[in-house]
């Protein structure tokens, strides 16, 4: 019997199974060729990378502030953790473990290679031992429960999120590698506890211990008289079986799904900050191309496919993929992937979009997307997908592939300015039934400019939105002026539809005419102007275009690159004047029960959800929120082009929202209005409110409506002509 190390040299051999040197260098030999194999692998990878474009934004500057700001959601999970509590358990315990247990190979090896070799001493022995051994039997326990809870989602709940066409053998491998190194490692720990006799310091690997004991059970129920040499023969298999199994993982990593490891860590780091809210520009030679290749695609677009962890948090939270439109946001990026890898592989080339006929994506699956940020907001390891479905909605306006609906808003917008297609003389009409006159700011100096946009100057329903704002913003005192018919459609939406071009166009309209102003700050009533003012005219280089004679502008400078100029949407503008007093409210006014919906573009696009909260308080109506509030808002299905397009679909996203409201607020069917900050989502879900059937069970307020009534109730009517809001809107339709 081999008698246990004696407690004061609490340490363990290394390769202590082995029989002979030749199997230590079998192992160095086998350990090299993993890790060759893996160089190659991953070299080939940022090969992949490195013959991509540059990408249009600065991705790898300030790379220490980056790498440490990655570390922290990396380690912390809070993308994880979002929305799903139980993977950001399952992830932490994952890789906590894993973590600790690549550090704990790494010290053995530092102290087997450098110390003993080069020094001839060794720190692995003593207190450190005995630590390191708790440890890594404390976060390896967690490491095993981590994979078994993804075990237990994917094989006996089966969430369907992490299952799709692009499922394949390797996510199973992946996990059931992982528990096979976490299970096998506790049982070589606990065979070689056996093997020593139970050394004492070792009871600090409690779980190790725990299965020498169970060994030492079995083999008696067994029968066998010689435990330790059977335990030694059990040791030198299960040591190989292990090694094995580590080396072919290691190997493994940059063919297979083990690469999110690395390249979902540099997808965080090489994030931008702003994605989603503002698109890159495109250059202003008419040769250039969007999405005709996948030479189109830069490094940080071909990194987003290979980061993707096939996790499905895009796809669970797409509106689009929800209601039945024929958009995954996962599946898109795994198609791309697959693409390009396919014609790494000497694959045929085709078309990467196209309407109809054999190509990556077809038309109608962008076509379906709603810009609304939820599958970027989901997304555990940063990928940008809107910005690669953009590159792709350029393509198909390039191509002409664009549903005529869509065809026709441009159309529209590049004739008259407006997406409806009406006169811009009309523009400002909204404003005759006031019972004061509204300022021209192309004449006199102003503090506020209010852009006020396409819906609210155009359809019915919205300009008793416009005039309820402008009666607040008369009540309050300030000084405020429009553009009459120099305000044109903001850009927005078409820009994320694919027309490049004709948002230059706007903006350089837009920033020459407010050149020639006087103001303080631009105000908006749509969240989509808001975000579209605040974080992309900035971005645009009018220089570049400003020569081409298709132009309509010749302003050559950035504009608002400072920031001097204060953009806001209107209710953080009248959330400041509340505060100030300047309008008379004591928060007891109203006393209705509703609900808000956090438009896309001012929530998870600006990150602004307070101001309409405050304003609703204000009234002293009783808010209570949906469970889907703030950045886990579901979108309301305009965006993106969507409210211009006949989808067909199982339910509409407004419908959905709708009964989410009526059926789980806290305060049920008791709701009476909800409340709404965006002229679309007013259109949107005044037509959800017809064809979901709540027409007598809620109505559809903006937060202007409610302000307006509840100084009114304070006050009387503050001004004639503001229309009853509970008057038959215009269909969305």
């Amino acid at each position: 019997m081999r008698l246990p190390l004696e407690t004061t040299t609490r340490t363990r051999e290394v390769y202590e199974p082995l029989s002979s040197s030749v199997e230590v260098y079998l192992f160095y030999f086998l350990a090299a060729i993993a890790v060759g194999v893996l160089a190659f692998g991953l070299y080939r990878r940022l090969q992949g990378y490195t013959d991509g474009p540059d990408d249009e934004f600065t991705r790898l500057d300030n790379l220490g502030g980056r790498i440490r700001s990655a570390a922290r959601i990396a380690f912390s999970n809070e993308k994880q953790f979002n929305r799903d509590i139980y993977a950001g358990v399952m992830h932490s315990f994952i890789i906590w473990g894993f973590l600790t247990l690549f550090i704990a190979t790494s010290i053995l090896a530092l102290d087997l290679y450098f110390f003993k070799k080069a020094l001839g001493a060794s720190f692995w022995k003593g207190t450190f031992y005995v630590s390191y051994q708790f440890a890594v039997d404390a976060l390896g326990l967690l490491f095993v429960i981590g994979i078994g809870m993804a075990m237990y989602r994917r094989y006996w709940v089966r969430n369907e999120r992490l299952f799709s066409r692009h499922s394949s053998l390797e996510d199973h491998m992946f996990v059931w590698i992982l528990f096979l190194l976490g299970i096998g490692g506790f049982l070589l720990e606990g065979i070689r506890i056996l093997v020593n006799d139970y050394p004492s310091f070792e009871i600090v690997s409690f779980v190790g211990w725990a299965i020498a004991l169970s060994f030492d059970g079995i083999f008696s129920l067994l029968g066998v008289s010689e435990t330790t040499t059977a335990a030694a023969q059990l040791h030198w298999g299960l040591w190989w079986s292990h090694a094995l199994l580590s080396l072919f993982f290691i190997a493994w990593i940059p063919y297979a799904k083990g690469m999110h490891m690395f390249s979902s860590f540099a997808n965080v780091v090489a994030r931008d900050e702003k994605a989603g809210t503002r698109l890159p520009n495109v250059p202003s030679d008419l040769d250039a191309t969007n999405a005709e290749s996948m030479d189109d695609f830069s490094w940080k677009d071909r990194l987003d496919q290979d980061a993707c962890t096939k996790c499905g948090r895009c796809s669970s939270v797409c509106p689009a993929n929800n209601s039945g439109r024929p958009l995954d946001p996962k599946n898109v990026i795994l198609d791309l992937k697959e693409y390009r890898e396919d014609l790494a592989d000497g694959g045929e080339e085709v078309d990467i979009i196209a309407d109809g006929g054999t190509s990556v994506i077809d038309a109608e699956t962008m076509e379906s997307c709603m810009a609304c940020m939820a599958c970027m907001d989901a997304c555990p390891v940063e990928i940008e997908h809107l910005k690669s479905f953009t590159k792709m909605n350029r393509q198909l306006v390039d191509q002409g592939d664009v549903d005529t609906n869509i065809q026709d808003v441009f159309q529209n917008v590049m004739q008259n300015g407006n997406t409806f297609g009406d006169s811009p003389r009309d523009r400002g009409a909204w404003a005759d039934d006031l019972g004061f006159d509204i300022t021209d700011a192309r004449e006199e100096e102003v503090e506020y400019l209010w852009y006020v946009g396409d819906f609210p100057s155009y359809d019915e329903r919205n300009k008793k939105v416009a005039r309820s704002l402008a009666k607040l913003l008369e009540e309050s005192g300030v000084s405020f002026g429009i553009l009459f018919d120099d305000e044109k459609y903001d850009g927005n939406d078409i820009r994320r539809i694919g027309e490049e071009f004709l948002f230059i166009e706007l903006a350089g309209h837009h920033v020459e005419t407010w050149e020639d102003c006087e103001f303080e700050k631009l105000i908006c009533t749509d969240p989509h102007s808001y975000n579209t003012f605040k974080n992309e005219y900035p971005e645009v280089d009018f220089e570049e275009f400003a020569d081409d004679p298709m132009m309509p502008f010749e302003y050559e400078e950035q504009w608002n690159g400072d920031g001097d100029i204060e953009v806001l949407h209107w209710t953080q503008a009248v959330e400041e004047l509340v505060e100030d007093g300047a309008l008379d409210l004591d928060g007891t006014e109203l006393d209705y029960t509703v609900t808000y919906h956090d438009p896309c573009h001012l929530g998870r696009f600006n990150d602004e959800y307070e101001a309409p909260r405050e304003l609703i308080r204000a009234t002293g109506a009783e808010l209570h929120e949906m469970p889907r509030n703030r950045a886990d808002s579901y979108c309301c299905g305009g965006g993106g082009g969507g409210l211009w397009l006949d989808n067909e679909q199982e339910e509409k996203p407004s419908e959905e929202r709708i009964r989410e409201a009526l059926e789980d607020t806290e305060a049920g069917d008791a709701v009476e209005k909800f409340v709404v900050a965006c002229p679309m989502c007013m259109t949107m879900y005044e037509d959800g409110r017809k064809t979901g059937d709540y027409e007598d069970d809620i109505e559809i307020v903006d937060v202007a409506e409610l302000l307006v009534e509840a100084v009114e109730t304070n006050e009387g009517e503050i001004t004639a002509g503001v229309d009853d809001a509970s008057e038959t809107p215009a269909s969305a339709d």
